[in-house]
């Protein structure tokens, strides 16, 4: 492993950079967690729980206060009136999701939105039942579709492809996955796929993937929880039939929070396309005369089911101030060169210690780096316990491999160099007795 050299001259460079880079005062608008002693801890795990924005709870307690001095008031005479709450959301998300206003909604959870798309975008029938999912896929994401699969009384046996990368590769290629759509041909009913799989850090582009399905006449959409607030989206023009995601991770929205859902404006403005409905999907004009009949709105919240939880969306309009104030442009900018500079100064420090699996092409990836401690799963768990020990924050995925996510909105170049000398700290300390 290679010696301190390295580092220091990482470490000069980093402090050049946090010194050149424009967007380095969106730092001091977030909370950093600190650890028992009060020291700032080196915090590399927005790709899980994105920091909490210092203005999210002056909008949560407004929420508290108009609740307290209005009651049901509320609704229409808060700072923020609750009725339309979600849909003042739109606009900010729909620039990072590329969408149209009317294409984007901010409501339940991730989980539950895809099933509700599925309900709408998963239609089975004798000839076309199929779905296709990555090998691997995020957990709750395989058991949806199973359930899915299920519910329509299929086997997820004969329903369910998974595909994997090649053999003895950690990543997949797009060449393989439009093989993969075109050799299931018009057994193909819908294709789910990540913007960036949770894993390896790989993101995907999208408008391959949906050319691939509309080709073979099959439904094309997307899980975006790891990619929204990543990497930049053009959801319209790439013609996805719908997405997903969720909104604590790069939105910074908080634990459990609000999640969001596209729905293209060719589905969204079509009342023939079924779906599970709810009174807060019908028309706004006609909602509170609480009649049987169901008028749609227009566009995806058309979906909606329930007002939203107004506690749990406040400190998005929060964070989306943010954004809109950083520029995803920008925030890509400095991505790009901080997942970069992570990316270099990890293997020249960690050198045969570790190994990359997150794509070394930047355009196949956003901020998260998920490195594979060499040596096995007790090693590697090991290192990652002693990296949390030295103040580094990051994530753990079995077996073998800790994700660190440098955050262009609160992360520095520095973070990134401590980060690296951490790790490099950790495994020297923790080296196996012959390495």
């Amino acid at each position: 492993m290679s010696g301190p050299a390295p580092l220091d001259a990482a470490r000069v460079r980093a402090l050049a950079l946090d010194e050149g880079d424009e967007l380095r005062s969106f730092r001091t608008q977030f909370s950093m967690p600190r650890g028992t002693g009060g020291e700032e801890l080196t915090y590399l795990c927005g790709n899980s729980l994105g920091l909490a924005p210092l203005a999210a709870r002056a909008r949560v307690l407004e929420e508290l206060d108009d609740w307290e001095r209005l009651g049901v008031r509320g609704h229409e005479q808060g700072r923020r009136a609750w009725v339309g709450y979600a849909e003042r959301l739109a606009p900010s998300l729909a620039q990072l999701a590329g969408a149209l206003p009317g294409e984007v909604v901010a409501m339940n959870s991730l989980t539950v939105n895809l099933h509700l798309l599925l309900a709408s975008f998963y239609r089975p029938t004798g000839t076309r039942f199929r779905i296709l999912i990555e090998a691997g896929a995020f957990p709750s994401d395989r058991h949806l579709v199973t359930s899915q699969i299920r519910w329509h009384g299929l086997d997820p046996a004969t329903a369910l492809i998974e595909l994997a990368p090649r053999p003895g590769a950690e990543l997949l290629r797009m060449e393989d996955v439009e093989a993969r759509i075109g050799a299931a041909g018009t057994s193909l009913a819908l294709v789910l796929w990540p913007g960036v799989q949770y894993r390896t850090g790989q993101a995907f582009e999208l408008a391959p993937i949906v050319r691939s399905a509309h080709r073979v006449g099959a439904m094309a959409g997307f899980d975006l929880a790891h990619a929204i607030g990543n990497v930049p989206l053009a959801l319209h023009d790439s013609g996805a039939d719908f997405a997903a995601w969720c909104s604590y991770k790069y939105l910074n929205c908080g634990p459990g929070a609000i999640a969001g859902a596209f729905v293209h404006q060719r589905h969204g403005d079509d009342a023939r396309v079924p779906r599970l409905s709810g009174w807060w999907g019908s028309n706004p004009a006609t909602r509170f005369r609480m009649g049987s009949e169901f008028e749609l709105t227009p566009g995806a919240a058309g979906w909606q089911l329930s007002n939203p939880p107004i506690l749990s969306a406040a400190p998005l309009f929060a964070s989306l101030e943010l954004f809109a104030a950083a520029g995803m442009e920008r925030l890509r900018a400095k991505s790009l060169q901080l997942t970069a500079f992570l990316h270099d100064t990890l293997l020249a420090a960690c050198a045969g210690e570790i190994e990359i699996i997150t794509p070394a092409d930047p355009r196949q990836r956003g901020c998260q780096l998920s490195v594979r401690v060499l040596g096995g799963n007790e090693r590697a768990r090991q290192i990652f316990t002693a990296l949390e020990r030295r103040g580094v924050i990051g994530d753990w995925r079995e077996p073998d491999t800790i994700r660190l996510a440098p955050v262009p909105l609160y992360n520095s170049y520095l973070d990134a160099w401590r980060a690296a000398e951490q790790l490099a700290a950790s495994l020297r300390d923790g080296r196996a007795p012959g390495r």
